[in-house]
């Protein structure tokens, strides 16, 4: 691309990790799937498109290139980036920029199936969807139009569900959707208890939407009623009003939070107290994540600021040991929320929108989410702990600088290009506050782009401080944060057997040979309590329009009762919505799931899904090379095949026959470890030697294979957590985000 000029002064800051993640999902690819496009060239791209909208506003042509150069440098530099949809679309023939969307429902067949069909437009496009079923009438009331009955919100939820899983993104990003329901909704017990089968609504997370109403009853142990979706007034059963006791629903939601992670709740009351346009309309539903409460046919433009580089180093001289310390660089923040909201605005004239209803609205009301990521890192930098109240803090500073500064930039637009047309309509109106846009700040996830930044995930804490990559030809490499790895080198305590053994732990805060200081610094979020997640959320609440998606990661040990109390507080601090997750709860529940399919005493095997992810690996054998593929379901083995080289036609089909008993104990819900016991060690006539082990024979090898991936006995008796869940992509550990599954090392994402 010969037009690139900036890219011959500012090259792309770009780690190896974030430059292959670029090269998997953004980069321009050719019909071959050849890559064609540098990350410098998208940048580039992304930056042109955006800026050009500054020249309906009377900029001048060199105008709209000082935009661009602006935008290309913040973006090479990893000091902001916007929402995937924008750098994947931009300047390419989609051209869809939002991250999400918010569609209505309402009670009718003809509403739920252009629902249907407007969801598969999104997700073509890239975007994900979020829906309030709280308008749909309860399953086995009377339908007059058929003289049949209603078969209730759940079950058009795996309608979209099944439309979801049919639309495929391009490989770039999987389709994701919200359902919600009000908790006075007379199907609120089944959508309470609807993901216990973690097979069914895939593409779905789920929130009940609670009132403040529900809350005090739930404080004074009382009961409440249900609401007829039809009418607004208490719904009525065999003549008789129907109400249900407000903590036993409390706690069914806990219950089922600890033991799968959902739902989460949304608390409609408070996204609602913070509607800034509660005259054109109320929230409902929201995002896939839950940052972005949007009316219907609204989407969400989403944009991050890289905390981590709005640090400086600054002479100490009280301190001897060091030359420096770090401060926040306000002066550079404030430059980079004034260009960022800039942008986000920008995004919305460049958007080429799925569906006119979505164009009209959006260009309305004019929403943006500027937002942050890099939080953890920024902490380490300036020497504080994630876990104190000096933390939390320092994030009531930070977002309410970027609070006052970006609503500034947004009130400083309106008077040259206007305010959003709804302005009249919203409360800014009243106060006489001219804005831009109606909702500036939102927290977002960033899960994928604080890959490319090389950053940590939104306000989350670090994941881990070292881990284990695996490379394309299956070597084990130790990475770690490079803060930790910088200081530990500098202070005399790096070695490469102590990396190792941190990736193992997942924490700093048990070696001894860790300085005091760092191992208080260097904070996982598993070493953080429950009540430090969310008080981090509603400290950055507290100064962001829209919401704050935050996973209060617990422990797998963690009790029921951890979750109430997460809940309770989030409750109390104003945050808008709670999403839970415990470290492993998912796996257990798989397993539990496939124990409930047992039916007169025998076990029925789960019937096979039409797609499936996987890895193959390669092992010698004394009969050749063994390719043994291991297919997953939610992050379990679930069927195994291999095919074994150079070899006679019964070796084939001893090791087809081998395979099909194994799939079949998967499906049927045996522990992996009980499979690997069975088939390790067994003796052939051709044993040989790899990589230091003995290979004693095909079934020994797909063992091995088993062990390497899913077992608990990676190298002699050294255990290994039974609760990770597997990347399908690359088989690393994935994060849970916000109801999302993330893998830090291949970009793979799924909501």
């Amino acid at each position: 691309m010969s037009e690139v000029r900036i890219t011959d002064k500012v090259k792309a800051e770009l780690t190896p990790n974030s430059i292959k993640v670029l090269q998997r999902r953004y980069l321009r690819k050719d019909d071959k799937g050849s890559v064609i496009e540098t990350p410098e060239e998208l940048f580039f791209r992304v930056a042109k498109v955006v800026a050009e909208p500054d020249s309906n506003y009377g900029a001048t042509q060199s105008e709209v290139e000082k935009s661009t150069e602006e935008f290309y440098r913040m973006m090479a530099k990893l000091d902001f980036l916007p929402n995937s949809p924008t750098l994947m679309n931009a300047g390419r023939p989609l051209g869809q920029l939002s991250a999400c969307f918010v569609l209505p429902i309402e009670d009718s067949m003809e509403s739920i199936f252009a629902a249907v069909k407007d969801t598969a437009l999104i997700h073509k496009s890239g975007g994900g969807t979020g829906f309030s079923f709280s308008r749909l009438r309860p399953r086995n009331s009377p339908v007059a139009s058929t003289s049949g009955v209603a078969s209730g919100p759940v079950s058009f939820m795996k309608v979209i569900n099944a439309a979801t899983e049919a639309v495929k993104q391009g490989g770039t990003r999987r389709g994701a959707n919200m359902g919600v329901l009000r908790v006075d909704h007379p199907d609120i017990l089944e959508f309470i208890t609807c993901k216990d089968d973690l097979s069914e609504l895939t593409n779905f997370n789920v929130s009940v939407a609670i009132t403040d109403g529900f809350m005090q009853a739930v404080e004074t142990d009382g009961y409440y009623d249900l609401i007829d979706p039809r009418t607004g007034k208490a719904y009525d059963k065999d003549g008789k009003t129907a109400s249900y006791r407000a903590r036993e629903v409390f706690d069914l939601i806990v219950e089922h939070a600890w033991r799968t992670g959902e739902p989460g709740v949304m608390f409609l009351d408070k996204m609602n107290l913070g509607n800034p346009i509660p005259k054109v309309g109320l929230i409902e539903s929201t995002n896939p994540c839950g940052e972005q409460p949007l009316l219907p046919y609204e989407s969400c433009n989403l944009g991050s600021i890289n905390l981590s580089k709005m640090v400086r180093a600054v002479v100490d001289s009280s301190d001897p040991t060091t030359m420096y310390r770090c401060e926040i660089d306000w002066d550079k923040l404030e430059s980079m929320v004034a260009k960022a909201v800039h942008f986000l605005d920008n995004v919305i004239d460049a958007n080429n929108y799925p569906l006119p209803e979505i164009e009209k609205n959006t260009k309305a009301n004019r929403k943006i989410g500027l937002g942050v990521m890099g939080w953890a890192d920024m902490l380490i930098q300036l020497k504080v702990p994630y876990d104190s109240q000096e933390a939390v803090n320092l994030a009531d500073r930070v977002m309410g600088f970027i609070q006052e500064k970006s609503h500034q930039t947004s009130s400083e637009m309106a008077q040259k290009r206007g305010v959003f047309p709804n302005w009249e309509r919203s409360i800014y109106h009243e106060k006489r506050i001219p804005l831009r846009n109606s909702t500036v700040t939102t927290i977002a996830p960033a899960g994928t782009i604080s890959i490319i930044a090389g950053c940590s995930s939104g306000i989350e804490p670090l994941f881990a401080i070292s881990y284990v990559r695996t490379v394309m030809d299956n070597t084990k490499m130790v990475e770690t944060n490079p803060f930790f790895e910088k200081e530990a080198r500098e202070k005399g305590f790096y070695s490469e057997l102590l990396m190792e053994r941190i990736a193992q732990r997942g924490s700093v805060r048990e070696f001894e040979e860790i300085p005091d200081e760092a191992r208080k610094v260097y904070v996982t979020s598993h070493d953080t309590a429950g009540q430090w997640h969310v008080r981090h959320q509603a400290a950055f609440q507290k100064y962001t329009d829209n919401a704050v998606s935050k996973t209060i990661n617990l422990p797998n040990e963690a009790q029921v009762e951890d979750v109430e109390n997460a809940y309770r507080l989030a409750y109390q601090l104003g945050c808008k919505g709670v999403t839970i997750y415990r470290d492993g709860s998912r796996e257990s529940q798989v397993l539990a799931t496939k124990k409930e399919k047992k039916e007169e005493g025998k076990i029925v095997p789960l019937d096979r899904p039409t797609t499936l992810s996987g890895i193959t690996d390669k092992i010698k054998t004394g009969y050749g090379n063994l390719y043994v593929t291991i297919n997953t379901l939610d992050g379990r083995p679930f069927e195994v095949f291999a095919q074994i080289g150079k070899s006679g036609y019964s070796t084939m089909a001893d090791t087809e026959a081998i395979c099909r008993l194994i799939s079949l104990a998967f499906r049927s819900g045996i522990a992996v470890d009980k499979i690997i016991e069975q088939l390790y060690g067994i003796g052939g006539a051709s044993q040989i030697f790899q990589e230091g082990g003995l290979i004693m024979s095909i079934p020994d090898a797909i063992a091995k294979v088993l062990n390497k991936h899913f077992g608990t006995n990676q190298n002699a008796n050294q255990d290994r957590d039974l609760t990770y869940e597997f990347c399908p992509d690359c088989g690393s550990k994935l994060e849970h985000d916000s109801g999302c599954i993330i893998c830090s090392q291949c970009g793979f994402s799924k909501c």
